[in-house]
């Protein structure tokens, strides 16, 4: 019984085996099937694709062709086109050639013939040359036995007559010459002159040799004058300045040629009326403070002054001197400012001539540094300067320049001159200096007075303050012509009779009025 159990149980397991064996034949079949269908479709769907891109192909490849075509023709086109044109040049170049070509042909047949003209021509002048030699040499034994001279006499006779006539002409030449050049020379030099003054005018011009300090009440004299007088002992002892204390209300005179000292006492004044301590003691030290406040002020004046003019290198103690000229004048005209004036015009005058402008401007700034201590040293200002300026290391030229800007010794340089010119364009431009009243009236009456001992003159006025005299003559005795040569000779009177700064501009006039009266 188990026997069968365990053939059955086999029999089952093999029977299980087969069946699967077989599904899985079946299965296996089915998908064999199914690849084969899916193959089939795959290689279907791709015979269309290939038929598709077979077409799509053949198109483009239509459409490229057509193009190729397109582009083939129109290149073909161009280049025909280009080449007709090219052939239209090279035909046109023939044409021109083949035309050039003939008028070579003929120029050369022109020539030809005038080769042949200028060889005769030759010929002929060889044989008219030898045949005006032989009556040259004729003529020459004729000349020689008529004038019983050799021909080497004859040359020098030439010669010196020659050398005569060419020594003549040249004169005269020359003459021309330096005339056109004193011309030249004379409407340059006033025109760099012109520029000079221009760019230089003062804006203002200083006279003062007095200050008024302002006081609070008068009270405050008593105050300054102290007890006995001492105070105001010690103020002008202290400042070497002469206080003026009058009947003004409110005021008081410092007095003193020294524009420094006057400035250091009007400085130390003002602040002892401020504080209100006025004693001896308090004066000696305000002074003393506002003196030494001053050198430093002095010095930065000077400072300023070179910076503007760019002037560089100076020695320290020149700006201070530069400085002092804030506070000195001669005839009433401001030494700084005449310094700077001088420098600006002669810097116009130096850049025209092609100079050194560096050395004329620092030479035009201290050619008046003299001035800063001429009341405590003996000798002009001029000489003074000079050696200051050569104690300090300036250069030769700039103490050459200082030491002659008023002739005291040869100029070495034409910068020198040009101080000297421009030092006479500030000191003598109109306002630049004072003038006193009677000898300002008497310039005037001498110029009326000059003015009117010409025949034909019926009244002189001296107008400008003296820069023009203008003179109205007498129309029927005195002609166009003749105003004008009494013009120049009324200029060169008053050039060689009176002494004046600057110029004076000399106007005749003419006038003619025709007068009837309507009834």
């Amino acid at each position: 019984m188990d026997n069968l159990i365990v053939f059955v149980g086999l029999g089952a397991v093999v029977l299980g085996i087969i069946i699967g064996w077989i599904i899985r034949v079946i299965a296996a079949g089915r998908q064999l099937n199914s690849a084969e269908s899916n193959v089939k479709r795959i290689i279907d769907d791709a015979q269309k694709e290939y038929e598709s891109k077979k077409k799509e192909g053949i198109l483009e490849a239509k459409e490229e062709m057509h193009k190729s075509r397109m582009n083939f023709d129109r290149e073909t086109k161009s280049r025909r086109t280009e080449l007709q044109e090219f052939e239209k040049r090279v035909m046109q170049k023939e044409t021109n050639l083949d035309r050039k070509v003939d008028m070579l042909e003929k120029k050369e047949l022109e020539l030809d013939k005038k080769v042949k003209y200028i060889s005769s021509k030759e010929k002929w002048v060889t044989e008219e040359s030898g045949r005006l030699s032989q009556v040259k040499e004729e003529q020459k034994k004729v000349l020689e036995r008529l004038a019983k001279m050799t021909p080497e006499e004859a040359k020098k006779i030439l010669l010196s007559r020659m050398e005569e006539e060419v020594k003549r002409e040249g004169m005269t030449l020359i003459r021309k010459i330096e005339q056109q050049a004193i011309e030249t020379a004379d409407r340059k030099a006033k025109r760099i002159l012109s520029q000079a003054i221009q760019k230089s005018a003062s804006e203002y011009t200083a006279d003062i040799t007095v200050s008024t300090v302002s006081l609070p009440d008068d009270e405050m004299k008593g105050r300054i004058i102290g007890r006995e007088g001492r105070n105001i002992k010690a103020f002008e002892t202290a400042s070497g300045v002469d206080l003026i204390i009058d009947d003004t209300p409110g005021a008081i005179t410092l007095s003193a040629f020294d524009g420094v000292r006057r400035e250091i006492a009007r400085v130390s004044l003002e602040r002892l009326i401020a504080d209100g301590r006025i004693q001896p003691a308090r004066i000696e030290e305000t002074v003393k403070k506002a003196g030494e406040e001053m050198d430093e002020h002095l010095k930065e004046v000077g400072e300023q002054a070179a910076y503007d003019l760019n002037v560089q290198g100076l020695n320290s103690e020149l700006f201070k001197l530069i400085g002092r000229l804030r506070y000195r004048t001669s005839y009433g005209q401001n030494v700084l400012q005449h310094s700077i004036e001088v420098a600006k015009a002669v810097k116009v005058m130096a850049a025209e001539l092609k100079l050194d402008v560096n050395l004329a401007v620092r030479a035009g700034l201290l050619h008046d540094i003299g001035k800063a201590i001429d009341h405590d040293v003996e000798g002009t200002h001029a000489k003074i300067g000079a050696d200051l300026t050569k104690k300090y290391e300036e250069s030769d030229k700039v103490v050459n320049a200082i030491a002659a800007h008023h002739e005291d010794c040869p100029a070495e340089t034409i910068e020198a001159v040009l101080i000297q010119a421009g030092d006479a364009i500030s000191a003598s431009r109109p306002g630049a200096r004072r003038e006193s009243l009677e000898f300002y009236l008497k310039r005037l009456e001498n110029l009326e007075k000059i003015a009117e001992s010409f025949p034909g003159v019926e009244k002189s006025y001296a107008i400008q303050a003296g820069r023009e005299i203008r003179i109205i003559v007498d129309p029927a005795n005195v002609d166009d012509d003749m105003s004008a040569q009494m013009a120049r000779e009324v200029a060169k009177r008053v050039e060689q009779e009176l002494k004046y700064p600057g110029q004076i501009k000399v106007t005749v006039v003419r006038e003619i009025r025709s007068v009837e009266v309507a009834k």
